[in-house]
C-alpha cells in the first residue's frame, strides 16, 4: 500500500516521503480502514510517538497523521462494535503508524459511525479540532449558557469549532485574533471581536480557551474573574488567575463526543475549517504550507 512515512528525526519535514509499505497488522481490538480522507497536525514531527512506541522502542520507518475517515475493511475475530464496509472516522493511536496511508489499523473504540451524507473530508477535518473544542468547553471549563467565554485564535481549526460549540450553548464569545478573521469569526457567532494585539479590551470573562500559548497565554490569564477557568492546549500554564484556575490538557479519544460531532455534522450545526484538499502524494508539501489542509487519500 502507498504511505507517506518518515525516517529522520533530524531532517524535519523533508523527510517526508510517499512510499511502499506493507498491508497492516492488527492488534487484539483493532479493526483494519481503508482510508478516505486523512488530517495531520503540522507539530507532530516533533512527538515523540511519532517516533518510538509506547515501549520507547525505535518505530521508524513512521506513518504521520491521527485524523481518518474512510470505510472498515476488515474486523479481526473478537472485535466487536464495527463491521466490514461500515463508513467510520476517529483518532488513530499516538504511537503507532497513522493516517496518512492506503490503509491503517486503528482500536475500534477510537472509531464512530460516519453519517450518510457526510463526507470524508469534512469528517477528517472534525476530529482533532472537534474533539479538543469539546473537551475543553465542555469537560474542562464546563462552559455555561450566558457566560462569557474568550477563545484565543478564533481564525483557526480549533478555535473556529469552539466559536461554534459555545454558541451552541449559549454563551457570550469574545473571539481573539488577526484583523483578517473577523468577518468569519462573526459569522461562526462571535459577539465580539478584539485583535490580538488590543486583547485587554476584552475585559473580564468567565473562561478563556488558549490555543497560542507564551505571551497571549499569560495575557489571557489576567481576564479570567474570579471562579473562572483558563484551558489551554498549548503549554503548561505557568501563572494561575486570581481566585481562578488554569489548565493544560492533550486530546483524548471519545467514541460519544465523535458521535455527538458527527450529527452536529450532518444536521449543519458545526462547520470544520478546511482550506485546501490535496492528494497523497502531495502531503509532504502540505506540512510546510499554512491553512488548514485535508489529503483525500482515496477517492469515494
Amino acid at each position: 500500500m502507498r504511505a507517506i512515512t518518515v525516517r529522520d528525526r533530524e531532517a524535519g519535514v523533508a523527510g517526508l516521503s510517499l512510499t511502499e509499505l506493507p498491508y497492516p497488522h492488527t492488534s487484539e481490538n483493532d479493526v483494519i480502514v481503508q482510508v478516505h480522507a486523512a488530517g495531520f497536525t503540522r507539530g507532530e514531527l516533533d512527538w515523540p510517538g511519532t517516533w518510538t512506541d509506547r515501549a520507547g522502542r525505535d518505530r521508524t520507518p513512521s506513518v504521520p497523521g491521527h485524523e481518518l475517515s474512510g470505510v472498515v475493511a476488515e474486523v479481526p475475530v473478537g472485535t466487536t462494535g464495527l463491521t466490514v464496509g461500515q463508513r467510520v472516522f476517529g483518532l488513530a493511536d499516538w504511537t503507532r503508524n497513522g493516517s496518512l496511508a492506503e490503509y491503517t489499523a486503528v482500536e475500534a473504540r477510537n472509531l464512530a459511525p460516519l453519517p450518510a451524507g457526510v463526507e470524508h473530508v469534512d469528517a477528517a477535518a472534525l476530529v482533532i479540532s472537534g474533539l479538543t473544542a469539546w473537551q475543553a468547553l465542555y469537560d474542562h471549563a464546563q462552559l455555561k449558557a450566558g457566560q462569557t467565554v474568550l477563545i484565543n485564535g478564533v481564525g483557526g481549526a480549533v478555535g473556529s469549532l469552539a466559536v461554534q460549540l459555545a454558541w451552541e450553548i449559549g454563551a457570550e464569545i469574545i473571539g481573539i485574533g488577526r484583523a483578517a478573521d473577523e468577518d468569519r469569526a462573526k459569522q461562526l457567532g462571535v459577539h465580539k471581536f478584539v485583535t490580538v494585539e488590543e486583547l485587554e479590551k476584552a475585559g473580564q470573562v468567565d473562561v478563556v480557551l488558549d490555543v497560542i500559548g507564551g505571551e497571549v497565554l499569560t495575557r489571557s490569564t489576567a481576564l479570567v474573574r474570579p471562579g473562572g477557568t483558563l484551558v489551554t492546549i498549548a503549554e503548561p500554564p505557568t501563572v494561575q488567575p486570581a481566585g481562578g484556575r488554569a489548565l493544560y490538557f492533550v486530546v483524548e479519544p471519545n467514541r460519544d463526543q465523535l458521535i455527538q460531532l458527527a450529527t452536529r455534522l450532518r444536521d449543519g450545526r458545526v462547520t470544520p475549517l478546511v482550506n485546501s484538499v490535496r492528494p497523497l502524494d502531495e502531503a509532504p508539501d502540505a506540512f510546510a504550507a499554512r491553512g488548514r489542509t485535508i489529503i483525500k487519500v482515496t477517492e469515494d
